[in-house]
């Protein structure tokens, strides 16, 4: 840098990861029966009516919303805690709706005051933005998929733990024992656990209810918590289990003393879901049908990738949950990705979930059951 002159303006963050994928979209983009795009995971199936209708009945909106939410949407969340994840008798006023849950994941070690020196904690293979918001707090991301890990003057130095059960993109799940395991090493520290659970509602298999299963556990759920939400956020966002990706509707909850904190610095920055999304809300977290049938929609598209996958060699590792497929070829990620896109298809490079997702990718069931059934097909012409 010039002496004298200003030091550039911008945060100068890492590259956006998706940007990378440009030239493969360019190739699959030449495929006769057009793209099916597999990797970045957005809903495709319409909105629920009942939620639309919702969110219009609250169009008239020409008065601020309250950061905190309202009394009856928060009511609608603790009720939802209680009924679908094992959370009884969560107070509303320990709950705050966010725009989306990236944004929380970005913004939170910055909100819990986190700086220099600090250390936030995350998976090995882990979605980017938790390292991002390590860096805009100025604090230092660490991999570690158990505190046991890290080294002593590391430990000492942990303020936040980042959870993410059901995991993207690996599909893993952490029972209510390893779950517990975590939060007591991460309480001896005085470290926060934030718990990314967005795919609570999506577990497959043995942690499929509906079919005999058990349900995915939250870090709220007492048998992990003992009882007290002290230095504990859970996070959740309908965009996957309601298709609302554009309504940006997501919410935490936990120890009552940070909410209060988040709620007092999210007013100062005006960080406020919109009225009509926070009704939309409410009415989503009341009706458990929509659930039940998006997921159904999920499984049977899972049901269809899963073996022809695995017929065109590849090897599925956890994706016991979520909306995603965790694959390997055994070959190097980008050649992977590369021959995907010759067939047309586009699926998520494991080297963006961090140096430990290096020879995977990341194959989301978010497509249309028509082009779920044209990926199925491509991949049999692969094999032949």
């Amino acid at each position: 840098m010039v002496a004298g002159k200003p030091k550039p303006f911008g945060l100068h963050l890492p590259d956006y990861p998706w940007d990378a994928m440009a030239p493969y979209r360019a190739i699959a983009a030449e495929h006769p029966a057009g793209v099916v795009d597999l990797s970045i995971g957005t809903p495709v199936d319409p909105t629920p009516e009942l939620i639309r209708s919702a969110l219009a009945a609250a169009a008239d909106a020409h008065g601020y919303p309250t950061t905190h939410g309202t009394t009856a949407l928060r009511e609608a969340i603790s009720a939802w805690f209680a009924r679908r994840r094992g959370v009884p008798g969560l107070d509303p006023l320990d709950i705050l709706p966010t725009v989306g849950s990236k944004e929380l994941v970005a913004w939170l070690p910055l909100l819990l005051g986190l700086g220099e020196g600090d250390v936030v904690v995350r998976p090995t293979v882990a979605y980017p933005t938790y390292d991002i918001g390590a860096h805009l707090a100025g604090a230092t991301p660490v991999p570690a998929d158990s505190l046991a890990e890290l080294p002593g003057d590391v430990r000492a130095r942990v303020r936040l733990v980042w959870i993410n059960s059901p995991g993207n993109p690996t599909g893993d799940v952490l029972d209510v024992h390893a779950l517990k395991a975590i939060v007591d090493d991460a309480r001896s520290l005085g470290a926060v656990v934030a718990s990314d659970e967005c795919y609570g509602e999506l577990g497959w298999d043995a942690w499929d209810p509906a079919e005999g299963g058990e349900p995915v556990p939250s870090v709220l759920d007492p048998w992990v918590s003992g009882g007290s939400h002290e230095l504990l956020l859970a996070v959740y966002s309908l965009s996957k289990q309601s298709n609302l990706a554009g309504y940006r509707a997501a919410f935490t909850a936990g120890d009552p003393a940070i909410i209060a904190n988040l709620v007092n610095s999210r007013k100062h920055a005006g960080m406020i879901v919109p009225y009509p999304v926070q009704e939309a809300m409410r009415v989503a977290l009341g009706d458990d049908t929509h659930v039940a049938e998006q997921k159904d929609l999920y499984r049977r598209r899972r049901a269809l990738l899963v073996p022809a996958l695995e017929a065109a060699g590849f090897t599925i590792s956890g994706s016991v949950a979520g909306l995603y497929l965790w694959a390997s070829d055994g070959e190097p990620t980008w050649d992977t990705i590369g021959r995907l896109a010759g067939l047309g298809i586009l699926a998520g490079p494991g080297t963006f979930y961090g140096d430990a997702g290096s020879g995977f990718i990341r194959v989301a069931l978010t497509g249309s059951d028509e082009r779920i059934g044209a990926a199925v097909a491509r991949l049999a012409d692969l094999v032949r």
